[in-house]
């Protein structure tokens, strides 16, 4: 084996999982059972094994730490800011995928102490703070995240999911129907699609505008006929 004289970061591999959830957008977070960060919220992740491949790590670290297998992932982006990981350098090669909450089960395992589901609008994605010995009888003044009383995510993992969020909107405006979409059922109704953009997009839709806007692009078609239900769509696939 051939040695280098260039140091090498470690490799991780994390997920962002979407889901809609009492009508607004969740995220699949697991609970650190060990230091750093241990106790905060993270993403499921973890590191690169010798001689796996980025998406079979991704995959891995996701089923073991949540229970979630068999879906389709899709490359977010690399992640290298040299202080996000306070054990040394470490570059993160992030994931991302939508599924539909009521057909996913999450149970922790592996080194995560909890896994649950997290709507958008409690999550904190401000870069944390790093963590420190605390001095014995010191008293930490409440900082702003405390009093918003928010859910603190640990390394740069905020970051990570903003840019998954900034993803998912380029999904909905110009390829809604691909994968990893998935935040609605294969049938679906205009009013759980609108709620959809409205929830990703943060604004009130008409919905009139809406579908008139959906059919017009060809984006749904019909997918029931008949009186006295709601109509149902699905996708109009390319």
């Amino acid at each position: 084996m051939p040695s280098y004289r260039h140091p090498r970061p470690a490799v991780t591999a994390d997920v962002v999982v979407f889901s809609m959830r009492a009508d607004d957008l969740a995220v699949l977070l697991i609970r650190r059972n060990d230091a750093p960060f241990k106790g905060a919220w993270a993403l499921p992740g973890g590191f690169v094994d010798a001689n796996e491949s980025l998406e079979r790590a991704a995959a891995r670290e996701l089923y073991e730490e949540t229970g979630v297998n068999r879906v389709r992932l899709r490359q977010l982006g690399a992640f290298g800011d040299p202080g996000r990981d306070p054990r040394g350098h470490t570059v993160t090669v992030a994931y991302y995928t939508c599924v539909v909450a009521e057909s996913t089960k999450v149970k922790a395992g592996d080194d995560a102490a909890d896994a649950d589901w997290k709507s958008l609008g409690d999550i904190d994605l401000s870069p944390p703070e790093p963590p420190t010995a605390k001095k014995r009888g010191a008293k930490k003044a409440p900082t702003k995240r405390a009093r918003n009383a928010k859910v603190a995510l640990a390394f740069d993992h905020g970051k990570i999911i903003s840019d998954a969020v900034d993803r998912l909107r380029a999904h909905l405006t110009h390829e809604p129907w691909s994968l990893p979409f998935k935040l609605v059922p294969p049938r679906f109704t205009l009013a759980e699609l609108k709620r959809v953009y409205e929830v990703v997009f943060g604004a009130r839709i008409e919905r009139r505008t809406f579908r008139s806007r959906m059919t017009a692009r060809g984006l749904i078609t019909r997918a029931t006929e008949g009186e006295g239900r709601a109509q149902l769509y699905r996708w109009n696939a390319r």
